[in-house]
Order: structure tokens, then sequence, then C-alpha cells
């Protein structure tokens, strides 16, 4: 029993083209056989057209003989002429006799009853030579037109026959011309049934290694196929296997490394906080300073200590979704309301256009990702400047454009935008410098839907798009 899991993708690959070789091979093959059979027949009534058109001539030739020996012998009497009459006359009848198959009875008979009638017409006495010599030609008219009539025959025969061969031939053309045409249609369908189901397991292989490479480690990768494809995906979940536990020691790490940083760095900030209310002591104006380099910097690293265990904590909750119905123009309105307070106090104008859309999302995760991209265009927005949220389609996604009148990015930046912990060259003038996960937190969680987030050309500021599929 052929087994398919034990066969080679090659293999398989191989018994395609072979069976799609065969198919036409043996059209082709069958196609020359007739066509050399049907040559041969055509050959073959040439050649006995020719044949018996010369036996039709033959035969005529012998009927002149016979006469000219006929009626010399009615007048000479000479033993030598009626032997050649008779040599002649057998000569005719044995050309009648191979001409026979091809002629009527009738004519066959009638040939021979004026043969066997100048045979009559040969023997008498000498006195009535001559009637019996009138008697003579009128026969041997009858006979030329017998032979006439049998030339006509032969030569309607051969062109029946040509005739036969010509339709043969025909009807071979167009059953061979159906052949080519089945078999092409046949090898269409074969190349295309083998084609899809030979690209079904890459197919599958493709979804598992974007899954993969979207960080989607949940979902166990099983490809059936060929033997060699299922080797490759055993390799990809064990792939996914690995990556899926190196994921979750980062995430071990980073949590036991984030709360373990927060305990003696809450010492120190409450320690730097003493030291800043002189409860040990009044302080000089260096040691002030050096205290207030000190609570800055603890300032700045538990900041950095938050911002990293969020990013661990939204690549976590990005793969548990809760999707609902949901308005996205009322969940922007919403961040609008939230951040109100940050666009106000710089003068920002702030406006949603597009059309309304209802989308089956993450109202949370989602709102986290747009209201991170609504703080940065804030913060990088100029006083008094215009930042707009767009929704539109593009196709089957649903688009969602965020535009600030910034410094825009870099272009050595936007390459690494959506990295993890990178930041820009281009910063706000007197604005603490940030950590780089915000961007981060928002491909994880837009990816987590299916979607993707990308940076457009369009400028001269910020202009980022979430496109989401089948919303």
């Amino acid at each position: 029993m052929f087994a398919l899991h034990r066969v080679s993708f090659r293999q398989l690959l191989l018994v395609a083209f072979l069976l799609i070789a065969g198919l036409l091979a043996a059209v082709s093959l069958r196609g020359l056989v007739t066509l050399e059979r049907l040559m041969s027949q055509a050959r073959q009534a040439s050649e006995a057209s020719m044949r018996l058109a010369a036996e039709a001539q033959a035969l005529m030739d012998h009927s002149v003989s016979m006469e000219r020996a006929a009626r010399q012998y009615l007048v000479l009497e000479d033993r030598a002429l009626r032997q050649r009459y008779e040599d002649a006359a057998r000569e005719g009848e044995a050309v009648l006799s191979r001409l026979a198959p091809e002629l009527p009875p009738e004519q066959v008979n009638a040939w021979r009853e004026r043969a066997a009638q100048v045979a009559e017409q040969m023997q008498g006495p000498r006195a009535n030579a001559r009637l019996r010599e009138q008697s003579l030609i009128l026969t041997f008219r009858e006979l030329a037109d017998i032979n006439a009539t049998i030339a006509l025959q032969i030569r309607r025969a051969g062109e029946e026959r040509t005739r036969r061969v010509q339709d043969a031939l025909e009807a071979s053309r167009l059953a061979f011309g159906r052949q080519v045409l089945v078999a092409i249609a046949v090898a269409v369908l074969l190349a295309l049934g083998f084609g899809l189901w030979l690209a079904r397991p890459f197919k599958r292989l493709e979804r598992a290694i974007v899954g993969l490479g979207e960080n989607r480690l949940e979902r166990p990768i099983e490809i059936r196929g060929p033997a060699d494809v299922r080797q490759l995906g055993r390799r990809l979940e064990w792939l996914r296997l690995r990556l899926a536990e190196l994921d979750a020691d980062k995430a071990r790490f980073l949590r036991h490394v984030s709360h373990e940083l927060k305990t003696p760095l809450a010492a120190m900030r409450e320690g730097v906080a003493l030291l800043e209310d002189e409860v040990a002591g009044p302080l000089t104006g260096n040691q002030k300073e050096v205290v207030r380099i000190l609570s800055e910097n603890t300032a700045r690293l538990q900041s950095q200590i938050e911002d990293l265990l969020r990013f661990n904590a939204a690549a976590f909750e990005a793969r548990r979704l809760q999707r609902q119905q949901v308005d996205l123009a009322a969940l922007l309105q919403r961040l609008l309301d939230e951040q109100k307070l940050q666009w106000q106090a710089k003068q920002l104008q702030v406006r949603i256009e597009g059309e309304t859309a209802v989308a089956e999302v993450d109202p949370d995760k989602l709102g986290t990702a747009l209201g991170n991209l609504l703080s940065n265009a804030i913060r990088f927005s100029p006083p008094g400047g215009t930042i707009v949220f767009r929704l539109g389609r593009a196709g089957e996604h649903l688009t969602i454009d965020i535009a600030d009148e910034g410094p825009g990015v870099a272009p050595g930046d936007r390459a690494r935008v959506f990295e993890p912990f990178y930041r820009g060259e281009r910063q706000p003038e007197g604005a603490a410098r940030g950590t780089g996960v915000g961007l981060s937190i928002v491909q994880e969680y837009v990816a987590a839907h299916g979607g993707r987030v990308q940076l457009l050309p369009e400028g001269p500021g910020a202009h980022f798009r979430i496109e989401l599929p089948h919303a």
C-alpha cells in the first residue's frame, strides 16, 4: 500500500513529472503509430491503384492482340495466328481473374461471354469467313466497350480507395486532435492538482514560520505531507518549543531582575529623600548637589525598571486577547479625553477623521497601543501643532493613521524605531529621554491582533499606520 508519509517531496515531484510526461508521450506515440498505419494504408492503396490500372491497360492490350490475331486468322487460317490468339486470350483471362475481385460479376461474365463468342466465330467453313469477320468486328467492339467500362470501374475503385484512406486520415487527424486537447487538459489538471496538493504543506510551513516570527508560540506545529516536509515540521516544532522555553526564561529573568532591583532601589530613594530633607543634619552646597544628582538618577532608574516590567507584561498579555465589537471612533475619543490635559497644555489641536468603523478587537490592548502613539505625538508635537487620527480602509484591512507636525523620525532611526529600548536621535527639547518601549508595546499589541504597524514616509512629522485584517 502506498504510504505518503514515507515518500519525500522530491520523489512525489518526480512522480508528478513522470505522470504528465507519460501521458503526453502516450498520446504522441499513439498519434505516431496511427500516422504510420495510415501512411502504410495510403501507400498500399496507391500501389494497388497503380497495379490495377496497369492490369486494366494490359487487359485492353490483350484484347487488341486477340482482335488482330483473330481477324488475321480468318483471312489466312494460319495455325500460328490461331495459337497467338489463344495465348492472348489466355493471358487476358488471367488478367481478368486478377481484376475480378474489384469488378462486378456481370462485367466479368460479359467479357468472358464475348471471348467465348469470338472463339465460336473463329470456327466455321471458309465460305462464310466474310460474314464471320463482320460478326467478329461487332463482338470485339462490344469487348472494347467492356474493357473501357472495366478501366472506368478500376479507376473509380482506385478513387474510392483513395477517398476512404483520406477519410480515415481526416478522422484520425480529428481524433488525434481531440486526444491531444484532452491530454493537454488532463496534464494541466494534473499539474494544478499536484501543484496545489504539494503546495499545501508549504503553506502550512509558511504559516508556522510566520507564527514563529510573530512570536505566536502557544500553538503546536504539525505539518502533514511527504517525509522530508514532515521532518521539517518536526524541526520547526522543536524550534517553537525552544523559543517558548527561551521566551519563558527571558520573562522570568526580567521579572526576577526587575523585582530584585526594585527593593534596593526603594531603599536608595528613601535614603536620598532623607538626605534631601536634612534629617541626618544640614548639608553643604556641594552635598546638596550630590544629593540632587542621586535623586534624579534613582528616579530615572526606577522609571526604566518600571518600563521594563511594563514591556515584559505587554509581551505576555498580547497573547491573551479579549475580543469584542468596538466602535473605533468612540475608542479614539475616549483616549483623547484621557490625555486631554497633556495636549491642551501644549495648545494642540487633535481631531478624528474618516468613517465610523466597528471592529472585533481587544479594546484595552488596542487602546494601550493607540494611547502610546498619541502620547508620543503629544510629546514630539510643537506648541500649537495639530495631531490627526484618520480611520479608513485598504482592501480587507481597516487602517488607523496618526500624524503629527513634530520633527519626525530621523532616516537612520526608521528601520529600528520599533525595537525594544531603542531611542532615536531626535528628542523633544528640554524633555526627559524616553526608554524606547512605547512603540515596541504598540507593535506587540497590533501583531497580536494579526495586524501590523508601520512608519509611513509622509511628513513633515511622524506618520504611523495600523492595519487590522478582516476587521
